[in-house]
C-alpha cells in the first residue's frame, strides 16, 4: 500500500514505504513512485526515492537507481539490487533495448489516432528556467504514440489520453514532444499546458529483455484517475485488458 510522503524536515518512518513494490527479485526491485517524490535529493533538501534504499537492501553492494523519473512523474522505477544487475540494465537501457510505455492525459486531440514524433530535443535556457526543445543540432529523440480515449475535462476542455512508448530516453522527451504534437499535458505549464496541477504523466510500463527477463505495470496515480472518470474513461478503454496479457507475472 501507498504510504502519504512526508513533508521536509520530517523523520522518515522507520519500516514503511511511500510507494508499492511492483516487482523484486534478488538483483532488482521495480517501484511505482508516487508523484512528487524526487528520485535522489536535490538542493532543496526534503526526502527521495533513494532514502529509503537501506529498506529495500542492506547489501553493501547496492541498492542503485538503474534510471531516472522526473519528480512529478509518477510509475515504473528499476532499482538495481547488486552492481552485477545495475551494469547489465544500464547496458539494456544504453541499447534502446529496453520497452519503456508511458501514459498522459494531454490538452486537446491529435490529427491522427497514431502516429510517431521523430524530433531531436536540446536544452533552452530561459531566464531561470530551462526546456528541451526540438533543434536539429540536439540529442536524437522518438517517440511512438496512440491515442487510447479522447473526452473533456470537468472545464469542458476537449483532452485526450495518449500511450507514448519511448524509443529514446531524453530528459522531458514525453513532455516535449506531447507539446509538439500540440497537445502539452495536463499539469506541465513548462511546455504550455492552460492550468496549472499535477503533471499528467505515467510510466505505465517496463521491461528489460535480460535472461530473466524485467516486467512491470503501474496503475494511474489518483490524480490521473480523477480526470480519467471526470472524461468517463475507464481503464478497459485502454485495452488494459489486452495489455495484462503481455506481462510476466511479478515475483
Amino acid at each position: 500500500m501507498t504510504r502519504p510522503i512526508p513533508p521536509p524536515g520530517l523523520a522518515l518512518p522507520a519500516g514503511v514505504l511511500p510507494f508499492t513494490v511492483l516487482y523484486r527479485d534478488n538483483r532488482f526491485v521495480v517501484l511505482d513512485k508516487p508523484p512528487g517524490l524526487p528520485v535522489h535529493s536535490g538542493r532543496a533538501g526534503g526526502p527521495s526515492v533513494e532514502d529509503w534504499f537501506p529498506l529495500l537492501s542492506r547489501h553493501r553492494n547496492g541498492p542503485w537507481l538503474a534510471h531516472r523519473l522526473d519528480q512529478d512523474t509518477a510509475g515504473c522505477l528499476v532499482v538495481a539490487l547488486r552492481k552485477q544487475a545495475l551494469v547489465a540494465a544500464q547496458e539494456c537501457f544504453a541499447a534502446g533495448r529496453v520497452d519503456k510505455t508511458y501514459w498522459a492525459i494531454v490538452q486537446d486531440a491529435p490529427a491522427e489516432p497514431s502516429g510517431v514524433v521523430d524530433a531531436p530535443l536540446a536544452r533552452v535556457e530561459q531566464g531561470r528556467q530551462w526546456r528541451m526543445q526540438a533543434a536539429r543540432d540536439g540529442q536524437p529523440a522518438r517517440t511512438r504514440w496512440r491515442v487510447l480515449a479522447t473526452g473533456r475535462d470537468d472545464a469542458g476542455h476537449p483532452i485526450s489520453w495518449l500511450e507514448l512508448v519511448l524509443e529514446t530516453g531524453r530528459t522531458h522527451q514525453a513532455r516535449a514532444h506531447c507539446a509538439a504534437l500540440g497537445c502539452p499535458i495536463l499539469g506541465d505549464g513548462r511546455y504550455g499546458a492552460r492550468q496549472a496541477g499535477a503533471l499528467h504523466l505515467m510510466s505505465r510500463s517496463i521491461h528489460l529483455p535480460l535472461d530473466v527477463p524485467v516486467h512491470a505495470m503501474a496503475m494511474p496515480p489518483a490524480h490521473m484517475r480523477r480526470t480519467m472518470a471526470q472524461a468517463g474513461w475507464t481503464l478497459a478503454s485502454g485495452n488494459v485488458e489486452k495489455e495484462a496479457t503481455r506481462c510476466l507475472p511479478t515475483h
